[in-house]
């Protein structure tokens, strides 16, 4: 299978990538940095872990979409804020049986490259695995968890199959889900009780289970994110959902949020469409959302420090 990376330089799609390389799977890594993708043509693109080992993958990199062609998956990994230009830049990667994946943090991702792409193209989905950027060409892959992709309209598709086929032939643990809509929210909430946390406090990933004051404040946000989702008919169970962060929190106890990284790096963060989505959601159903509120303009704030 071809696949491009679209963002492929960056943290986690230099871990996917990488992985999916690893596997066999015919991939090019596709980035606007320059330095990083000459890194990792001369040098390899070095993947660290949280056990301290090392490896090194030789996997091409480019800043031009046109060197690689048309691909079967052209999966994003860019920030959200970048969805948009990303998939419009990378046209010649399009052909005519190319599917766009994305695996990108928080919601909205998917109509935006439908609108460029075509609805038909678009697989989405969530990854539950976690990494850093160390340097040009250098990542640590923190932590690893399952991932779920699905077709936008709930079908077991072939090719749905034949890209979990490949992510599970690589080592990356991949269900198929005809419920995708509901995977998303799950996630969704995931970032939207722990990113801003996070980000605002400093803390790594096990901190956040380690007080009162964190733990009544991520509550206090999942059940807004809950109320939203619910009044949408989107399935979500607050209890189901609490035991699931907690326990992920727990297992990941040194990784770094990805939010708390672009904070740390002086960059834009997404916050928008992760508690902005549930703010947006929560205004256009009439329901309130204080806390979720709070986190934007205070995640916005820190953002004009820059």
């Amino acid at each position: 299978m071809k696949i491009a990376v679209i963002g492929g330089a960056g943290a986690m799609g230099s871990a996917i990538g990488g992985q999916l390389a690893q596997g066999g799977a015919d991939v090019t890594l596709l980035d606007v940095s320059r330095e990083a993708v000459e890194t990792i043509n001369t040098k390899g693109l070095q993947i660290d872990d949280k056990s301290g080992e090392s490896r090194t993958i030789s996997v091409p990199a480019t800043t031009d979409p046109a060197e690689i062609g048309p691909v079967d998956v052209a999966l994003v990994f860019t920030k959200c804020y970048h969805t948009e230009s990303a998939v419009r830049g990378a046209a010649p990667l399009i052909g005519d049986n190319t599917v766009v994946l994305s695996l990108q943090n928080g919601w909205g991702n998917a109509p935006r490259i439908a609108n460029i792409v075509g609805e038909e193209r678009v697989l989405v989905g969530v990854t539950y695995h976690s990494a850093t950027v160390l340097g040009p060409g250098h990542i640590m892959h923190a932590g690893k968890g399952m991932t779920y992709i699905g077709e936008l309209n709930g079908q077991m598709s072939d090719r749905l199959n034949r890209i979990v086929e490949t992510f599970n032939t690589a080592g990356i643990e991949t269900t198929p889900t005809n419920k995708v809509l509901e995977t998303i929210w799950s996630k969704l909430a995931l970032n939207v009780c722990t990113l801003p946390t996070a980000s605002l406090l400093r803390f790594f990933a096990g901190q956040l289970i380690e007080h009162d004051g964190t733990l009544e404040l991520m509550r206090a946000l999942l059940r807004e994110v809950v109320m939203v989702a619910n009044t949408q008919n989107i399935a979500l169970d607050f209890d189901e959902s609490w035991a699931s962060i907690t326990g992920l929190l727990g297992r990941a106890s040194g990784a770094k949020a990805s939010m708390l990284q672009d904070v740390e790096n002086r960059r834009r963060t997404e916050i928008e469409v992760i508690n902005g989505a549930i703010v947006e959601a929560g205004r256009r159903l009439n329901i309130p959302t204080p806390y979720n509120d709070a986190m934007v303009w205070l995640i916005k704030a820190l953002e004009e420090t820059f």
